[in-house]
């Protein structure tokens, strides 16, 4: 291979790389989202020995199309139903779920390779996804704890196309575009149709709660027994349930306040 030949073979990778660039930018990405997608694109020709970006990604103008469907703007009026098309008449679908902590990173993955973007977590803790049936793309989350605050989380999770997605009391979720390390691959043909279910809770968080439900009324009878009226073990089933509704209740005011900060 000639010196000629792999100088020609670089300025058209750097030139499409430089193309793709200007369009991501175009369609609303962030500047800093757009370097750190041209990066990892960079990386990846140089790993996979790769010489033609085209060939690997596919055209500029499509590829950008499938990193920032829609130029990264939800069409107005989408609809609230799975499965239908916004009023509009774009093809956006929009579904909300929940899922408890056992299970929901797997869902999110699951049902992100099946085109389901996640948008923002609401206030009673339900993923509000949207898919756009034009040009469906699969995508990938990751689930992290914010106890300690999420002080730098963000920053460092940017440079590897990491977005934040949505938060819920000590969880906050991530999500990034899956074309970027499958490139045209990532583009769905035929999605397959919105889950009919809206609730996903697993058999362990089911036997959680029936555990927490025993004990407390164990725990009732117990004190009734000890103090030998039954008033007494129902008035600490009470307060034992008063309590965790104040905890919930408190949760749920935490996130209102959150999603509604500046």
């Amino acid at each position: 291979m000639s010196n000629q030949y792999k100088q020609d073979t670089q300025y058209a990778r750097d030139g499409y790389l430089i193309d793709l660039a200007e369009r991501l930018q175009a369609r609303g990405l962030p500047a800093d989202r757009v370097e750190a997608t041209v990066t990892d694109l960079a990386a990846h020709l140089d790993e996979s020995g790769a010489e033609d970006a085209e060939s690997e990604f596919g055209p500029a103008d499509e590829f950008a199309a499938q990193l920032v469907p829609g130029t990264g703007v939800r069409a107005p009026g989408a609809a609230d139903e799975p499965g239908e098309p916004d009023d509009a008449g774009e093809t956006v679908e929009t579904w909300r779920w929940i899922a408890d902590t056992y299970v929901d990173e797997e869902l999110l993955n699951r049902f992100g390779d099946e085109g389901w973007e996640v948008e923002r977590v609401d206030a009673i803790g339900r993923f509000v996804s949207h898919r756009d049936l034009a040009q469906p793309q699969r995508w990938e989350y990751r689930r992290e704890l914010i106890t300690r605050g999420r002080e730098g989380l963000d920053e460092r999770l940017a440079p590897d196309g990491w977005e934040a997605c949505g938060t819920w009391v000590v969880y906050a979720w991530f999500k990034r575009p899956r074309a970027a390390s499958l490139g045209p691959a990532a583009r769905l043909e035929s999605p397959p149709p919105a889950p009919e279910r809206s609730r996903f809770f697993s058999r362990k968080f089911s036997v959680l709660l029936a555990v927490l439900a025993l004990a407390v009324a164990v725990a009732g009878v117990s004190v009734a027994l000890d103090d030998g009226e039954a008033s007494s073990g129902y008035g600490f089933v009470v307060g034992l349930l008063a309590g965790g509704g104040a905890v919930v209740g408190a949760a749920w005011a935490l996130q209102m306040w959150r999603g509604r900060r500046p």
